[in-house]
């Protein structure tokens, strides 16, 4: 048996030139988590994590590394379950037993959801490795160019024609599909933002709209009738972040245009209920944020069983192997452009997907191929890194 033997974190941080925002959060540098599991025979598997606060995330890998130990590295499922079941009541729980820890406190579920992401990414890419394989095999999976769009249009003090000259530069590039940042202003403002965008990139370009849950229901419905006429192809995260799955199902059915959803969301079962009561087709689960690739495993086939297409979040790296599994059911992967839009996973890793004809092609290395460059990982550590190693 492959066991489970320590497990590192190491954060890392690429300042901005000049601080960005969505129609949310103000961002003023690219963050990650890089994860590490080794096992007590030689083997070592990445995952990566886009959340935080590092220190906090960094401190539950630790935790939880500790609480599996000894496990079968190459048992997800199970790993994933022990881990998962820390955030509800259990026989025992309370009588401090050091065997069964006390549940997570509430406010801690996404953090704790964010450092079993992960360890189960990394144990994934440990399973590809254990089987001399990349990840997309295991799963049946084979490799073809996966469908990708570029995501820009951050806010920052620029005219709509520039946030159209730095879409139409993704299409110079090779892409072929993207996606804007929009929702700040008021829908008059943004739908003329948008009818800008599309002018400059012209009628042929897929144009995709992120919006971070800048309106209320009337709100978004006014929007999405305005831009209607910019051919767009779909209203990510269009709702404030308490409005539910009844929420959508009414933008849904006033306005053509498809709605994407579900990068923040944490499990398969509030996923399930934005499918399934909300109409959204367009299911954007992040790996990386919430859960790990054993959540959105299940969530992908979810998704094909009840007509949605997967679209995850960001992360191609890691998600393109879920789609290339997935080929009747997946639309394709998020990009952000080349290295001076992505400097961090550009720095991260020593080789990347590449893309052609606006299709990105991945490697045929095992597990999820990742090569780490661990000078550019010491140049941009950021505080709340830590390893451990257990006994087996």
């Amino acid at each position: 048996m492959t066991k489970i033997a320590a497990v590192a974190t190491y954060p890392v941080s690429v300042s901005r030139p000049k601080p960005v925002w969505t129609a949310q959060e103000r961002s003023t540098a690219w963050n990650a988590i890089l994860t590490e599991v080794k096992t007590d025979d030689g083997l070592t598997g990445y995952g990566i994590v886009h959340a935080g606060p590092a220190p906090r995330v960094c401190d539950y890998v630790g935790k939880f590394g500790k609480f599996v130990a000894g496990m079968d590295a190459l048992s997800t499922t199970a790993v994933w379950e022990r881990l998962f079941a820390l955030t509800c009541p259990r026989s025992g729980a309370i009588d401090g037993d050091p065997d069964i820890p006390a549940p997570i406190a509430r406010p801690d579920r996404s953090v704790a959801m964010a450092a079993i992401a992960g360890i189960d990414i990394a144990l994934w890419d440990l399973k590809g490795k254990a089987a001399g394989v990349p990840v997309y095999r295991l799963l049946g999976g084979e490799n073809k160019p996966l469908h990708t769009y570029a995501t820009g249009g951050y806010y920052r003090s620029v005219g709509d024609e520039e946030y159209g000259a730095e879409l139409a530069h993704f299409l110079e590039l090779g892409y072929r599909a993207i996606k804007l940042k929009c929702g700040a202003g008021s829908p008059v403002a943004e739908a003329k933002r948008v009818a800008t965008v599309r002018r400059i990139i012209g009628a042929e370009p897929d144009l995709m709209l992120d919006m971070n849950a800048p309106y209320d229901l009337p709100e978004c419905i006014e929007f999405a009738r305005r831009v209607e006429a910019s051919n767009v192809f779909w209203l990510e995260e269009p709702l404030h972040w308490y409005l539910q799955p009844t929420d959508f199902a009414k933008l849904a059915a006033a306005t053509p245009i498809p709605l994407a959803h579900g990068e923040r969301e944490l499990t398969r079962f509030t996923v399930r209920d934005f499918v399934t009561i909300g109409g959204v087709r367009y299911v954007q689960f992040d790996a990386t944020r919430a859960a790990g690739f054993t959540e959105a495993l299940r969530i992908a086939h979810l998704a094909e069983q009840h007509g949605a297409v997967l679209a995850p979040h960001t992360a191609p790296e890691i998600h393109g192997h879920l789609v290339l599994a997935m080929p009747r059911a997946a639309f394709g992967v998020e990009s952000h452009g080349g290295r001076e839009t992505d400097p961090l996973h550009y720095g991260l890793f020593n080789e990347h997907a590449q893309l052609h004809d606006g299709k990105l092609v991945l490697s045929d290395k095992p597990g999820f191929g990742l090569e780490i460059d661990w000078d550019f990982v010491a140049k941009h550590a950021a505080t709340g890194g830590h390893g451990q190693a257990f006994g087996s």
